[in-house]
């Protein structure tokens, strides 16, 4: 079994359809280190996983919250304990930006739902410099440097 970046569960090389059991597969879904396992009572079979196991599809701003839903159903709320990060290719500094889903488990945040993000962005100092982020739930999370956007 393998799940594609874009959030797409394969068995056999061929996509799963049904989204009650792609939601199904994503309840037994644990990180036991690096490796993705399903488990079951019975038993525990690996999966790959391109990225992140799930895709951040929309986000909205409820209060001082901002809420991720993901392609399997799940909702998150940004904040302390499941913190928003963003990775950068250190050779085309396009960001990768995920949120903490549950235990060791993110969402890649898609595109339509980073731009919102950038829309609620602010600038404020983290640890020293002046960065460009987002808030939700107290917590501040950096993006990137602000001294980067000129």
């Amino acid at each position: 079994m393998r799940i594609a970046r874009d959030g797409t569960w394969f068995y056999m090389g061929t996509p799963i359809g049904r989204p009650a059991l792609v939601r199904l597969f994503s309840t037994i879904l644990r990180r036991d280190g690096d490796d993705y396992v399903l488990v079951t009572p019975v038993e525990k079979v690996g999966i790959t996983v391109d990225d992140a196991p799930f895709v951040a599809v929309d986000v909205d701003r409820d209060g001082d919250g901002l809420i991720f839903t993901t392609n399997v159903g799940d909702t998150v709320t940004a904040g302390p304990d499941t913190p928003i990060r963003v990775m950068r290719d250190p050779q085309t500094a396009e960001p990768s930006p995920y949120v903490l889903v549950r235990a060791n488990l993110e969402a890649l945040i898609d595109r339509k739902s980073f731009y919102r993000l950038v829309d609620l962005g602010e600038h404020a100092e983290h640890e020293g410099e002046r960065w460009f982020g987002v808030r939700s739930q107290g917590a501040f999370f950096a993006i990137i440097p602000s001294a980067e956007l000129g």
